[in-house]
């Protein structure tokens, strides 16, 4: 945080009243500062993500260029004159140059620190997107089996927004509105943890009356559920020990939000249990991925240390792990058995953090 004392959270309807007031030509370098103007006592950061998506078409533009208003009203409109012919409404716009428009965009967070703490900040989950013109309203080789061939095109290559003339843009929206579009990050831990332990408190009569039947040698034998599973109601949620063990290690020198954004969701349908919970993604990755393969735990040192210089970050690897993609799990238990048998070495607050993931595992 600045030295200047907040005045207030950001909420929805302020947020997104910045976000409409920045011009495209310098929303990028002005989205921040207009934040922190907005929300004083706040310094914002802004991060994106290369996880390019799309928008349903929202419009159609003639060949001319003019507007012709919006999409799904456009292609009802035409095939009610038409009297739902769909192969009468192919042959009209097949070559009459009607193209649709659609936003095509990539993730983008800001963050903000409230406190020295690891989970002291505030992060906002929005969308830099591009408004284009994205293709014809029909496929021109092939007619239409129904109306909703129309309404989702697939005739369409959206491997880049750069393939497509740009009619807008890039304008910053506010997403994630399930709970995670403005995050204070401490508070929803707090509530991760309370969730978890209400739902399985919640439980405890079912279980205490359920039994695991066990097949051994001298035959079938029940155990009940929470003598097999002493620490049933102690479980840690894997979003609470992800920024325990970022507290815990070689990489709390550094802000967690400098490396790592959150797709955070809080969702409760209509009374049935309530799914709260995010996935960590990396603003920083290795060129590669490290697979265990048939490397030696020596080679596996190096290889891991050369993630971390590359990262920027000390025991970078070790967090990609819990992620799952870029690091194989199977490494770090093969670096937990090298650290038990004294084979290799890591910083002591580092292997205590590993061999309680390989005792223990989480990953997102």
């Amino acid at each position: 945080m600045s030295d200047q004392k907040p005045v207030r959270l950001p909420d929805p309807a302020s947020v997104e009243t910045v976000l409409t007031s920045l011009q495209a030509q310098s929303a990028d370098a002005e989205l921040a500062p207009a934040l922190n103007k907005t929300f004083p006592g706040f310094a914002f950061t802004v991060a994106t993500i290369d996880d390019f998506y799309w928008r349903s078409p929202h419009a159609v533009v003639a060949a001319d260029g003019t507007r012709c208003g919006d999409h799904r009203a456009w292609i009802e409109r035409e095939l009610a004159e038409l009297g739902g012919d769909l192969t009468a409404f192919w042959h009209r716009h097949r070559g009459a140059g009607e193209k649709f428009a659609e936003w095509r965009g990539a993730s983008a967070f800001a963050f903000a620190p409230t406190g020295p703490g690891v989970a002291d900040f505030i992060q906002l989950s929005l969308g830099r997107e591009i408004e284009v013109l994205a293709g014809p309203v029909v496929d021109p080789d092939y007619r239409p089996y129904s109306a909703d061939d129309l309404l989702e095109p697939s005739w369409v290559s959206r491997d880049s927004a750069a393939e497509a003339q740009q009619l807008a843009g890039p304008v910053y929206r506010l997403r994630g509105r399930a709970g995670g579009g403005i995050v204070h990050m401490r508070s929803f831990l707090a509530r991760r943890a309370r969730i978890e332990r209400e739902q399985r408190a919640a439980r405890r009569p079912e279980l205490e009356n359920r039994v695991i039947r066990e097949v051994g040698p001298t035959g079938t034998r029940e155990i009940p559920f929470l003598e097999a599973n002493p620490d049933w109601f102690d479980f840690v949620p894997r979003e609470n020990r992800f920024f325990a063990d970022w507290q815990r290690s070689s990489a709390c020198a550094h802000r967690i939000f400098d490396h790592w954004a959150f797709d955070i969701h809080d969702l409760e349908d209509r009374g049935q249990k309530r799914e709260i919970g995010f996935i960590p993604r990396p603003l920083k990755m290795p060129a590669g991925k490290l697979p265990l393969e048939d490397s030696s735990v020596h080679r596996l040192m190096e290889r891991i240390e050369a993630i971390d210089a590359e990262v920027g970050l000390p025991f970078a690897w070790f967090f990609l792990m819990t992620h799952g993609h870029w690091v194989d799990p199977d490494v770090g238990d093969a670096i937990a058995d090298g650290l038990r048998a004294g084979r290799v070495r890591l910083p002591d607050r580092d292997a205590a953090v590993l061999l309680a993931w390989a005792d223990k595992k989480y990953l997102f």
